[in-house]
């Protein structure tokens, strides 16, 4: 790893050692080759609509679905789980006092089953106002469930407490090397499955898996990330020149609701001059719905933001470009998927 302004950053390097590591431990994903470019008839917030719709009629390159929405526990977040637990155990971090995380959803369900996989017991901090389905499946994994505070930040800080207390591993949703670098075997297999690509499209949230992506492509693809307006993290850090907290509300909230993206994340898009791109709830429901319409797959709000870039015209294709879509989660309700 390498330092960077605010501490250690991610490289190619660390992702290939979280590839081996995580070899045979996490599901290959299947990538989906969609035809036709999409386009979705809602009013549109970026642009106009006839020049939407010509901009995506003009794109004549492949454009590729990475469905890790079928990962283990229905999230990318198992990667980095494992490769951060069987990092720490190769080290002797790792002991019999287990491991502690905070998580609102996805982060704390894949912890709870990367520590169930190696046998040893998962303490995971959640909010109080998490809902009562994710406290479940979290005690259905096996994990002791503490629910405190009422936004992230108060159960991280409990979690952070109780791993100084008993020398549980600490994980960090987004902002922990072995995290970053777990995600980004994504971005590894990605490109051995498609044969190469020029862009891919990620949902970013505290920028755990935009940056595990670029670290991995780094020199061979451009990365952009997408965030809703209502949680623009990397957005907002990009503008200031640094992480900046930003107020956080709209459809995906409960999977893109990190008030402040990474330092890790800052550092590689910095370094691998990730963009990113602003798309509304609208946008949001509209690609949502568009993926069941036309391949019945299913996926959470803040995973179709990265798709929402193509469907509401805020990333432009040209002629000839490869695109690949992250679709990075399935933790959601489908019952409003008619």
């Amino acid at each position: 790893m390498i330092s960077g302004a605010d501490g250690v950053s991610v490289t190619r390097a660390d992702v290939d050692d979280a590839v081996a590591r995580t070899t045979g431990q996490v599901r290959r994903t299947p990538v989906l080759a969609a035809e036709p470019w999409p386009t979705v008839d809602h009013p549109p917030q970026h642009g106009d609509a006839d020049d939407r719709r010509r901009r995506t009629e003009d794109a004549d390159g492949p454009l590729w679905l990475k469905l890790e929405m079928t990962q283990h526990t229905g999230s990318f977040k198992a990667r980095g789980a494992v490769n951060r637990l069987r990092s720490a155990a190769e080290s002797g971090e790792l002991t019999d006092a287990g491991v502690v995380a905070a998580s609102g959803g996805n982060a704390g369900a894949a912890v709870a089953w990367a520590a169930a996989r190696l046998g040893v017991p998962a303490e995971i901090y959640v909010p109080t106002t998490s809902a009562a389905a994710k406290v479940r499946r979290l005690h259905a994994l096996g994990a002791t469930v503490t629910q405190v505070g009422r936004e992230y930040a108060e159960a991280y800080q409990a979690a952070t407490g109780r791993a100084a207390q008993t020398g549980a591993v600490l994980c960090h949703a987004y902002d922990q090397p072995a995290m970053v670098a777990g995600a980004g075997t994504l971005g590894v297999e990605l490109w051995a499955q498609t044969g190469g690509v020029d862009t891919v499209l990620v949902a970013v949230g505290g920028g755990g898996l935009v940056a595990g992506v670029a670290a991995a492509l780094d020199g061979l693809a451009r990365v952009v990330g997408v965030e809703p307006v209502g949680a623009p993290t990397l957005h907002a850090a990009l503008a200031a020149g640094r992480p900046t907290d930003v107020p956080v509300s709209g459809l995906a909230a409960d999977s893109l609701g990190a008030r402040r993206v990474g330092r890790i994340a800052f550092d590689v898009a910095v370094r691998c001059d990730v963009g990113s791109l602003l798309v509304g709830d609208d946008d949001l429901v509209a690609a949502r719905q568009w993926l069941w319409d036309r391949y019945r797959l299913v996926v959470e709000h803040g995973a179709a933001a990265a798709m929402a870039a193509l469907t509401a015209g805020a990333y432009r294709p040209t002629p000839g470009e490869r695109v690949a879509v992250v679709l990075c989660g399935a933790n959601t309700d489908p019952s409003d998927l008619p």
